[in-house]
């Protein structure tokens, strides 16, 4: 009897709707067994975590299909029996089954690309791309080849379409309707399970283990897209393990002073500290921030294919730090951490948030010396509100200009870069060479003002699609390395044309990467994908290596300890050179997970208030749980990113 009743609901008007949801629910596995093998060496096969995370997946899947087809069922429950085969029946049911389907194999092919960037499933990345479709969609045109994947997409919906016709699907759905109660039935058994598990599930349940590979496998694009949508911002004292807030920054005022530094005010929630210096230098200053430079591309760091020659050359005439770590895995962490010099808070990039205008930073160091600061960058600093960040802290803007406003609270200048000084760009900007040019442009209008500058450079070139002018290196169009090679050829080049400008004896150039070109990897966090190469180049301290521990916080204070630079600051980055041996850290967080290394011991925190520590050995490479915790380093740990968060929240952070 029950047979004969699920038969008929098979070849009833609900046979496409079934058959719709079946294709999504396998696909969607299909898709998840796919990443488990992509990603096996980094995976944990056990046969437990791998149930796991099928059964999840499934949960999830079964959840997002009954969300797509909805609509079309509770028209199927109210469509009037005259209506069932009419002509508007017919558009309704073609129409909608056609735009579903386009979104299912497209997100379920958009999926593979991201995973093969990030290592994860959709998230406040994908949100973020969002917002700027010119960047994004140019960027997929000249990454893939767009009209194929259009007529793929089509050709998958007309295949489908064809199927459904020869197994009499479309017959069946515009046949007589079968009646309500049984309709109803059926509606029930496989709307109200799918109802139910959207009130209980949380794309975090997904996240059972230590190993980001399971746990994402785990997990469902489209649904964490969504829920990343929904919470792009995270509070920290909501969401995050805390302390008293005197007791946190008690800690921290004693974990930041340097030994030539004393703090400014007894106030215990003053950050304020005066560095003492001596001899005080005043060079030019240009910080480049080099896009998605790992430091697995030097030869310094085991590289053999000689990606790097000029990098390389220019590590051995510099301050070359070789144990720094970048803070996040986007650009806008890179600049924060640049700029702010702060750990790097959860949910999205200070430089992201709204009311992050006149902030104590870097700028505000330079303007205590007189200095002009410039942001130069060649694509559109509209995008991920660059030019709002870095105009609200008293740049002077250099970018591509599409037409978007600077923000009207901003006074700052903004200068366009016209298309006769581009000689290639892509979807991203201008390439490194025009970039560069950018740069001694505004470096000679400095010089010729007798005004001390200092620029902010971003560059681009080292992004999908990995192109740049033809005729530069040996490597071909497109592909990761060469635009590595490109990079470091536009480099070579750049230093090149500067050393013959009346400046450049007076110039320190301060390269470093903004992330490393890849984060994906075993753990949550992983160490190693964070590594990058820092350098300080030209002063007139002779070369050394810098061995200690540091992120990207530490780079500019370190500068100004070489400038010999007394200064008052309220940054959370330390000069390494006076800092307590023992004492050095590193911050590294990926939006949601907050880490802090010290030693080879590795503490981690979570939005769900988790405490997790690791021993770390290989730099990174491999880290084994700690089962007795270091209560003083979780202390620290919780100490330096709730104070941090609370001080940007309420308003602390802003120059005084």
């Amino acid at each position: 009897m029950i047979f004969s009743r699920s038969r008929s609901f098979a070849k009833s008007r609900f046979s496409v709707l079934i058959s719709v949801l079946s294709i999504y629910l396998i696909l969607s596995t299909l898709i998840r067994l796919v990443f488990i093998i992509w990603s096996h060496s980094d995976a944990d096969l056990k046969a437990g975590s791998i149930a796991r995370v099928f059964f999840t997946g499934f949960c999830f899947d079964y959840t997002v299909g009954v969300y797509f087809l909805l609509l079309y069922g509770i028209y199927l429950m109210i469509c009037p029996k005259r209506w069932i085969g009419s002509r508007f029946d017919r558009i309704f049911t073609y129409a909608y089954l056609a735009v579903v389907l386009l979104i299912i194999y497209f997100s379920l092919l958009a999926e593979i690309p991201f995973w093969d960037e990030f290592g994860v499933r959709f998230n406040f990345i994908a949100v973020d791309y969002l917002i700027y479709t010119y960047e994004v969609i140019s960027n997929i045109n000249e990454s893939y080849p767009l009209p194929m994947i259009v007529l793929i997409l089509l050709a998958l919906i007309a295949a489908t379409f064809f199927i459904f016709k020869k197994q009499h699907r479309f017959s069946d759905a515009f046949s007589d309707a079968i009646p309500f109660r049984r309709r109803l039935n059926l509606f029930t058994a496989v709307v109200l399970p799918a109802l139910a598990l959207s009130f209980i599930l949380k794309n975090k349940q997904a996240d059972f283990g230590n190993n980001l590979v399971m746990n994402e496998a785990g997990k469902n694009g489209t649904f964490s897209f969504f829920a990343a949508f929904k919470s792009n911002e995270l509070d920290y004292k909501t969401f995050y393990p805390t302390m008293d807030d005197r007791k946190a920054y008690s800690l921290v005022k004693k974990n930041l002073q340097q030994d030539n530094q004393k703090y400014v005010s007894p106030t215990w929630d003053d950050l304020s500290r005066l560095t003492a210096g001596a001899n005080e230098q005043h060079p030019n200053v240009i910080l480049i921030a080099i896009e998605s430079f790992s430091g697995d591309f030097l030869k310094a760091f085991g590289n053999t294919e000689n990606l790097t020659p000029n990098y390389d050359r220019l590590a051995n005439e510099s301050i070359f730090f070789t144990q720094l770590y970048a803070t996040g895995t986007r650009t806008v962490r890179g600049m924060e951490a640049l700029t702010l010099c702060v750990p790097p808070t959860p949910g999205n990039s200070i430089v992201r948030r709204p009311n992050n205008q006149n902030l104590f930073s870097v700028a505000s160091v330079f303007r205590q010396k007189n200095y002009h600061p410039y942001f130069i960058y060649g694509g559109d600093g509209y995008f991920d509100n660059m030019n709002t960040f870095f105009g609200g802290q008293g740049f002077d803007i250099v970018d591509r200009n599409r037409g978007n406003p600077l923000s009207e609270d901003i006074t700052s200048h903004r200068y366009a870069i016209s298309d006769q000084e581009v000689s290639f760009e892509n979807a991203w900007g201008i390439c490194d060479e025009d970039l560069y040019r950018q740069s001694i442009k505004y470096a000679d209008l400095s010089s010729r003002q007798q005004k001390p500058f200092f620029q902010f450079v971003m560059t681009t070139s080292n992004h999908k699609p990995y192109t740049f002018p033809t005729g530069k290196i040996d490597l071909p169009q497109g592909e990761r390395n060469a635009a590595v090679k490109y990079t470091d050829y536009a480099l070579g080049k750049f230093l090149a044309d500067a050393r013959k400008k009346p400046w450049f004896k007076n110039t320190v150039f301060v390269i470093v990467a903004d992330h490393c070109a890849s984060s994906a990897g075993r753990w949550e966090i992983n160490i190693d994908r964070h590594h990058i190469p820092a350098i300080i180049y030209n002063l007139p301290q002779k070369a050394e290596r810098i061995d200690r521990l540091a992120s990207q916080i530490d780079l500019m204070p370190t500068l100004f300890g070489y400038l010999g630079w007394q200064y008052k600051t309220s940054l959370y980055g330390k000069d390494i050179n006076h800092t307590a041996a023992g004492s050095e850290r590193a911050f590294i967080g990926n939006y949601r997970t907050l880490g802090f290394l010290k030693g080879s011991v590795f503490t981690q925190i979570d939005d769900r208030k988790h405490v997790k520590q690791f021993t770390v050995k290989n730099a990174g490479a491999s880290m084994t749980d700690i089962p007795h915790k270091n209560q003083p380093q979780i202390d620290e740990t919780v100490s330096y990113y709730q104070t941090a968060s609370e001080r940007f929240k309420n308003g602390k952070m802003k120059a005084k």
